[in-house]
């Protein structure tokens, strides 16, 4: 039962006259905001057909031009940096001693090639019809059938704990500034995305690497979802491969140096 100050009270009588009431004034209100919203929807799209703007369609075209551009910026940087090298090489005034301490510096940076046993981890979004696989587990969500941020993380995080020299993910080798983030369904490292398959590769002694992986809480719970819904998931021994050097700038804000 309401008890508004406009609703009948019992015993009383019908008010006679007409009162004020506010609710006509906001319900006036609300036509006119959407009359000006009309107005302004017409006068924006110009008989064109604003849910379609072309402007709108091509931002997925405009992220994938930025990040080809990102990378043909790094090889141009990396073919640069190979000249001013070389240039400093031939009269730096620097000792074998300094050269050789530069060279495993820049090593442990990995802005070097890196030659040595490897193995790589692929990981895939499940198919998008994808059901449960065992018996107790409920009917997947979309959210359960792609590839997230934290998978990644995991994996490269414990190829780190196992040991490995040197990580690259998809064609890029990963420094200390890397950062492995996720938009959607797609992944943006160093300025450039990348869709799924998501390939990790690390150097480092195999047994150890994969026994690493194993070990891992996290990837542990991805393999949950890899045998219930069909994420995917295939390590592989790769031989002897050789990392590429990190071709990007290194814009540190804050470094202390190393004792």
């Amino acid at each position: 039962m309401s008890n508004s100050a406009d609703s009948p009270q019992a015993g009383s009588s019908p008010a006679r006259g007409r009162r004020f009431r506010p609710v006509r004034v906001l319900t006036a209100a609300v036509f006119a905001l959407a009359g000006l919203i009309f107005f302004t929807s017409f006068d924006t799209a110009k008989g064109t057909n604003i849910r379609t703007d072309a402007s709108l369609l091509k931002l997925s075209d405009l992220i994938h031009e930025r990040s080809r551009d990102n990378g043909e910026l790094e090889e141009s940087n990396a073919a640069l940096r190979d000249d001013i090298e070389s240039l400093a090489e031939r009269d730096d005034g620097r000792t074998k001693s300094e050269d050789d301490k530069l060279a495993a510096l820049e090593e442990k940076a990995g802005t070097q090639e890196l030659k040595g046993e490897a193995i790589s981890v692929t990981l895939d979004d499940a198919p998008p019809d994808a059901t449960a696989k065992l018996p107790g587990y409920p009917e997947p969500q979309p959210d359960y059938l792609v590839i997230h941020q934290q998978d990644l993380q995991a994996v490269v995080n414990a190829l780190w704990q196992g040991g490995a020299e040197g990580i690259k993910v998809m064609d890029q080798r990963l420094i200390s500034t890397s950062a492995v983030r996720c938009v959607g369904n797609t992944l943006i490292l160093q300025g450039r995305v990348y869709s799924p398959p998501y390939q990790i590769q690390a150097v480092g002694d195999p047994g150890k690497l994969k026994k690493a992986l194993a070990a891992s809480p996290a990837i542990q719970n991805y393999m949950v979802y890899v045998n219930v819904y069909g994420l995917g998931w295939k390590v592989e021994d790769d031989g002897t491969v050789t990392l590429p050097g990190y071709s990007g700038t290194a814009d540190l804000q804050y470094a202390q140096p190393v004792d």
